[in-house]
């Protein structure tokens, strides 16, 4: 029950509880960031680039005027406008406590979970973990984070892989039992509505914890997923 409580103040929990969404109160500008490739759809033998520039102008007006934006707000399970408030809501957070969480081995393990299908488009999985880490504290930073903050600090091109025997292009999201339905459970653009919520769920207020450090923050105690 005390899990609820982070759902209500802010996290998006499907149509089912009836929450009425609306657009974002201020427009962002990702200033020269927006020419990166945030989402490169993999599909076989098909390949679509999303910039951050277009995902922006969807958030901010919402004209939809990519592609494979349009195809994957289809299969997200969300509306347009749901999708539009999620990904601009932002979240309070201590970027000292987000880093003690990514830091310590439940956040390491978190950040592997996360990037099952989504990752840097040349190194993969190689520097996932790494790669997701630096972009959340990035959008951390300044005390609140939400959704369109993590696109905008991931530091290189990332990709949605879906490839024979390897990606399934699905991504677990984090707040188990409060998605609804196949496509809102494992689409890209559902994992990035909830994600914001689950770092202020597990953000650490103790010491901080590196990879380093072997102490474990709180013994015999996992990931939060908002259940």
């Amino acid at each position: 029950m005390a899990m609820f409580n982070y759902l209500a103040v802010g996290l998006l929990v499907g149509t089912s509880l009836g929450v009425v969404f609306s657009p974002p109160a201020s427009a962002y500008d990702l200033g020269n960031d927006s020419n990166r490739n945030t989402i490169r759809w993999n599909s076989g033998g098909a390949v679509w680039s999303t910039d951050l520039a277009s995902i922006t102008t969807f958030v901010n007006t919402g004209d939809v005027t990519d592609r494979g934006l349009n195809d994957g707000i289809s299969r997200s399970g969300w509306s347009a406008s749901e999708l539009r408030a999620g990904l601009a809501k932002p979240y309070s957070v201590d970027v000292v406590g987000v880093a003690n969480f990514l830091y310590s081995d439940p956040g390491i393990k978190f950040l592997k979970n996360a990037s099952r299908s989504y990752f840097p488009y040349w190194t993969q999985s190689t520097y996932a973990v790494e790669s997701l880490r630096g972009a959340i504290i990035g959008a951390a930073a300044d005390g609140t984070i939400s959704s369109l903050d993590i696109m905008a600090n991931l530091p290189v091109d990332y990709r949605l892989a879906h490839t024979c025997n390897t990606y399934d292009g699905k991504q677990n999201i984090c707040a188990e039992g409060k998605c609804v339905g196949e496509a809102q459970c494992t689409s890209l653009l559902s994992w990035y509505v909830f994600l914001p919520a689950c770092i202020q769920a597990n953000q650490q207020s103790t010491a901080v914890v590196t990879r380093e450090v072997s102490t474990p923050v709180v013994p015999g105690v996992g990931i939060r997923g908002l259940w």
